[in-house]
């Protein structure tokens, strides 16, 4: 774990670590893994590692969002969750669209809006709809957390998923079918995490899945900087990987 204030190098520091186990520690680059939260963040990283790295030595590394990442694990994996291979990723039109539909076409755009964002926040803290159900506390939980079923059935019906899922249904897979979570451990011998304050239950159970026994990881980030703890992001989860890493 690196706690690293803004503007500390945090990026560098993911960087020359991967060409630290590369160069130095001999692991190679298609076993290593590192993951950040933006497009425009994952492209610097990997342009800063073809500077530090031939071709040949970081052929397979994988430098991605966690988003991306989740893509990339359900396209070749998506059948063991009943997917059909070419699935659809509905956008937030779309799931607005979709949600209008089961409140009647007469729910104001404000109210599926907002049953967006509780699903959403259901999904970021890894809550399927039956734990939804059950942790309700009133009429109007009850009614998202119904739902949420009914949007999670239908997105299915449609071969689809949306921007969430691509982080929470690689879990629901890693959990369910254990040959699919072993083979992707052996493809990721080393993790590394870019700002990892900004992480959310989801993400931080992928990452630990994704760890294994192995425990190989390099986190960095700063508590302090968290800003996206209203949609999601958790990054007190961390403490306990702390304690995983120390083990």
């Amino acid at each position: 774990m690196v706690l690293a204030g803004a503007g500390s190098g945090k990026t560098r520091v993911i960087t020359r670590k991967i060409s630290y186990l590369i160069r130095d520690c001999g692991i190679n680059a298609n076993h290593i893994t590192a993951v950040t939260f933006t497009n425009k963040a994952a492209r610097e990283m990997k342009a800063r590692v073809g500077d530090m790295l031939a071709r040949k030595e970081s052929r397979g590394l994988i430098v991605s969002t966690f988003h991306n990442l989740g893509l990339r694990i359900l396209k070749t994996d998506c059948k063991h969750l009943d997917y059909k291979p070419g699935f659809s990723i509905f956008d937030t039109a779309d799931t607005i669209g979709l949600i209008k539909g089961l409140m009647g076409n007469s729910a104001a755009d404000g109210d599926a809006d907002m049953v967006r964002w509780r699903i959403s926040r259901w999904k970021n803290d890894f809550i399927l709809p039956p734990q939804a159900l059950q942790q309700a506390e009133n009429e109007v939980e009850q009614r998202y957390a119904r739902m949420y079923e009914g949007y999670q059935r239908q997105l299915h019906a449609y071969n689809a998923m949306d921007f969430d899922d691509l982080i929470l249904q690689p879990v629901r897979l890693f959990l369910q079918h254990q040959v699919s979570l072993e083979k992707w451990q052996q493809r990721m011998h080393y993790l590394l995490v870019d700002e990892y304050q900004d992480t959310n239950a989801s993400q931080y159970e992928m990452v630990k899945l994704l760890l294994g026994h192995r425990a190989r990881l390099t986190a960095v980030g700063d508590d302090d900087q968290s800003i996206y703890a209203w949609s999601g992001a958790r990054p007190e989860t961390w403490r306990s990987c702390r304690r995983i890493i120390r083990s």
